[in-house]
């Protein structure tokens, strides 16, 4: 696969470029991003589904400044792929030649089921969860996929669509009540056409509908981290909320916390999303900022691995591991560390009252604990922080991301930075427990550092943990007497011995 990839979604509201780069194997990150609004199916349903030519125009020309970004990147493979508006389109595949001779982009029409697939696809790999229903509105269709157990079981694809809604129903007619059950009335029939077995209390909302009204949501209830993939609700606690926009006037909108940018179209998506909500028995929602592009992408990607990434490889953390390299040669030996923390945590766990496992935070926090020198090792703590709570995207809950985060800003003596507790506390473990797991990771860090591949043990036995070295730890004892303990206990260093007698330096 190419080292740089672009992908180019057209879609019935937006056009979107995305590229990736990959860093290794499994490794990949964002480099570009750039969204045109081309509407390409303006019009179209009221005409047959006919493209027309203001829509043509908005396309062609967001194409072609695509290629010059994709030129400028160098990247060396690009895939374009079209969706509902030019499926439906009786004109679309004249469309797609047309383009194929003026730009050189070949744009492979995909179906609603290929769709969804996608977006299961991106979904599956890069958010934490099993089992559920992705949902992807779109401005001609709605795609849905079926997800148990890990594996993508069924896709479908209705056609609900935002564009579609709009301009069926309130573009040519007063937006008043006897339009929106109108509207409601049509999405309910079409829904008749789900199969049964779609149902799930996990819903993946991914697209623009789905991504705004998130957003909306963390603004009403002032969430402390500002990251949208992976943000999760209980849907009965903002029903009403859904309701109230899909009612509202134009005007209204303004009171709801959303973007302008949405206004256009999101009363008709809001109104879909809610009615697939409630017939697929939806409890929870989970916020997707992947989807067709990233699915696209994954495909390539891991078409050798039964499009899932092996076990236990995690894009995010191996991205970072291969972009942030500090001390490469010493951080081959992070198996040496994650010993010891296992090792610390399995004499500690009795004391920290959670009934949480915490150890596999633990560990990716020590994997990525030299990222923040990569920039200087002076305050490479809050470097690390920044790092890890920016890019440390895939496969893992806020939670996991902000503790991890949190274990890497640990610095000095203290065990907990008790303003950025405060910050995002509603995400964090008890107090206490958090003191436990600050104090294993950076007693890990300094045995480590100071260590130099000893085999270490420990005993934790009359209030004192005795930590025995088959090699010195000279620089790890001052740093672990200055170090804070959650709770009081003596800490004893016993390692090598490699002083030399006086007789040997020839002192006497």
């Amino acid at each position: 696969m190419a080292k740089r990839t672009a992908i180019i979604d057209i879609g019935s509201n937006s056009a979107r470029l995305v590229i990736f780069e990959k860093t290794s194997r499994y490794g990949f990150h964002l480099i570009c991003e750039q969204k045109s609004k081309v509407r390409i199916g303006e019009g179209a349903y009221k005409k047959g589904g006919y493209l027309q030519p203001i829509g043509i125009t908005r396309a062609f020309l967001a194409l072609k400044s695509f290629i010059n970004t994709i030129e400028k990147y160098q990247a060396k493979k690009t895939i374009c792929v079209a969706t509902s508006a030019l499926r439906d389109a009786p004109n679309g595949k004249i469309f797609t030649q047309w383009i194929k001779r003026e730009l050189g982009i070949k744009i492979k029409i995909i179906d609603g089921q290929k769709e969804a697939r996608f977006g299961a696809i991106a979904a599956l790999n890069l958010l934490p969860f099993k089992e559920g229903i992705t949902i992807d509105i779109g401005g001609g269709s709605s795609d849905l996929a079926l997800i148990k157990e890990g594996k993508i079981i069924d896709s479908y694809s209705l056609n609900l669509g935002t564009v579609r809604i709009k301009e069926l129903f309130f573009d040519y007619s007063r937006a008043d009540n006897t339009q929106y059950q109108k509207a409601k009335h049509s999405i309910e029939n079409e829904l008749k056409s789900l199969p049964a077995h779609f149902r799930a209390h996990l819903a993946i909302g991914i697209g623009g509908t789905a991504r705004t009204l998130s957003k909306g949501i963390m603004k009403r209830i002032d969430y402390p981290l500002d990251k949208l993939h992976a943000f999760r609700y209980k849907l009965e606690e903002h029903r009403d909320y859904f309701e109230a926009i899909a009612h509202s006037s134009a005007k209204g909108l303004k009171k709801f916390g959303l973007k302008k940018s949405r206004y256009d179209t999101i009363r008709e998506g809001t109104l879909i999303f809610n009615e697939i909500l409630t017939h697929i028995g939806a409890k929870e929602v989970i916020s997707s900022a992947v989807g067709v592009r990233e699915g696209v992408f994954l495909e390539q990607l891991l078409r050798n691995n039964h499009l899932r990434f092996p076990h236990p490889i995690n894009p995010s953390i191996t991205s970072l591991l291969d972009r942030f390299k500090p001390l490469v040669t010493i951080e081959k030996k992070r198996k040496t560390k994650l010993k010891i923390a296992s090792d610390l945590y399995d004499v500690f766990s009795p004391y920290i009252e959670d009934s949480e496992d915490y150890l596999s935070e633990l560990h990716t926090a020590l994997k990525l604990s030299a990222i923040g020198k990569t920039l200087t090792i002076y305050k490479a703590h809050q470097h690390g922080f920044y790092i890890a709570s920016q890019e440390l995207n895939y496969g893992f809950t806020h939670e996991e991301i902000v503790l991890v985060s949190l274990l890497l800003r640990m610095h000095s003596k203290a065990l907990l930075n008790k303003d950025l507790y405060a910050q995002y506390k509603s995400l964090l473990p008890a107090k206490e427990t958090m003191r436990w797991l600050s104090f294993i990771y950076s007693l890990t860090i300094y045995l480590h550092e100071a260590s130099n591949e000893a085999h270490i043990s420990f005993v934790f036995k009359n209030q004192t943990l005795t930590i025995i070295s088959n090699k010195p730890l000279y620089l790890a004892k001052e740093k672990i007497k200055a170090l804070e303990k959650p709770m009081p206990f003596a800490i004893i260093v016993e390692d090598a011995n490699t002083l030399p007698t006086c007789k040997a330096l020839n002192i006497l």
